[in-house]
């Protein structure tokens, strides 16, 4: 059943200005609940028809003063409709709201993003990394750095943005930050992260991404093999923080614990098993899943290299991951390994490592720390020399049927 929805304007006549003019008031009233507010539009008290709720008169001033208030009253009309449509209810001081321009203050794209970086933040630790977080910041900044070139403002009402406007912004990470297509498609879907958040809060709006298609592209994610771990380990490097940073990475191509987790990482995490061997046990910052690695000769032997040289009671020498990712890219060059690396292709080193040395993915997986082993096959691809292994062993199995068939 719709409401009942009435509205009029009538004048203060016992609050008159100096000059002499009344403020005229308009009044929302909907199933009996009221909510007035100030037109900030004067008059002459004798000017007023109290019965019609207009000036009195067809002079200029009268007829523009009517319009005046007929605007009011049409869009107060309009914000009624839709709200009925959205919520299938409306409070009148919804639409006084709507009518101040106080419905959309507050909700901006950047006020949402604000407030969903914020309740990410507090999963830090818990649910989630301060890795992945800082990349929602990041995206964030991605979208306000946008607002400003391309429309000179620095917040956007979330329902002005639109499928061309996701368009635009796709492009703008492109071309401006020279974002390749799967980073780019990355701070897209962060950004539509946001937009289920703010229809989780109940906002009723046309989703911009329902036209917007998500795509990325498969990447042939590098890995360094046994050959070039050797020339790694056995670089002599002048410079004592290239030294540490190697060290650093190959630790994580041993044991496959990512760059955030390495941070964490302190004494009390290594502890003896049952068959006398050394373990790594933790959770991992992303995603909160235990995970359990057993400490190869070369991880202890950089553990030991370190050993009661951190402060806090840290296990081994870490810097940030930018400067590690830099410093990464020098070592590679001195070592003569062409290939484009960063921190994370130790991890895909690790898995690859285990593959290749027979290792069943179930047991990649949890060594990884991954609740999905679908997770895990982007790291564990199969690669040159394991598939021919298995091409040889079948091989092997056929020709032997084959060599029987014929013997029959």
């Amino acid at each position: 059943m719709r409401s009942t929805f009435s509205f009029l304007f009538y004048i203060k006549r016992s609050n008159p200005k100096k000059n002499g003019n009344v403020v005229i008031i308009g009044r929302i009233t909907i199933d009996g609940e009221r909510a007035q507010f100030s037109t900030k539009l004067e008059i002459q008290p004798d000017q007023w028809d109290n019965k019609g709720g207009r000036a009195k008169g067809k002079s200029a001033s009268a007829v523009n003063l009517n319009q005046l208030l007929n605007g009011i009253q049409a869009k107060a009309s309009v914000h009624y409709n839709r709200l009925m449509d959205e919520k299938g209810y409306v409070l009148p001081d919804k639409i006084k709201d709507a009518l101040l321009g106080v419905e959309e203050k507050g909700k901006t794209i950047i006020f949402y993003f604000e407030k969903y970086n914020e309740q990410y933040k507090s999963k830090v630790g818990t649910m989630t990394s301060w890795t992945t977080y800082t990349k929602y910041e990041l995206s964030k900044n991605r979208l306000i750095d946008f607002l400003k070139q391309h429309h000179g403002i620095n917040d956007i009402p979330f329902r002005e943005m639109n499928t061309v406007f996701l368009q635009d912004f796709y492009l703008f990470l492109r071309n401006t930050h020279k974002s390749g297509n799967n980073n780019a498609m990355k701070t897209m879907q962060k950004l539509r992260t946001v937009f289920n958040y703010i229809k989780n809060t109940g906002e009723v709006f046309i989703d911009p991404y329902a036209g917007f298609k998500m795509s990325f592209e498969k990447s042939d994610r590098s890995y360094l093999e046994q050959d070039e771990l050797k020339t790694l380990y056995s670089k002599e490097f002048a410079s004592e923080r290239l030294e540490k940073v190697r060290d650093v990475f190959l630790f994580s191509c041993y044991t496959g614990i990512s760059f955030s987790d390495i941070c964490d990482l302190r004494k009390e995490n290594i502890k003896q098993g049952s068959d006398k061997h050394l373990w790594i046990t933790a959770k991992r910052n992303k995603t909160g899943i235990p995970f359990k690695v057993r400490l190869l000769n070369i991880p202890i032997a950089i553990m030991k290299k370190y050993e009661d040289a951190q402060e806090n009671g840290k296990l081994l020498p870490m810097i940030s991951n930018q400067n590690t990712n830099d410093y990464l890219h020098e070592i590679t060059n001195i070592c003569n390994i062409n290939k484009k690396i960063t921190f994370h292709v130790a991890r895909h080193t690790f898995a690859t490592l285990c593959l290749t040395e027979g290792m069943p993915i179930e047991s990649i997986s949890k060594l990884l720390g991954h609740s999905n082993i679908r997770t895990t096959q982007i790291y564990a691809r199969i690669i040159d020399k394991k598939l021919n292994d298995d091409m040889n062993a079948l091989a092997g199995k056929l020709n032997e049927t084959e060599e029987l068939s014929v013997a029959i």
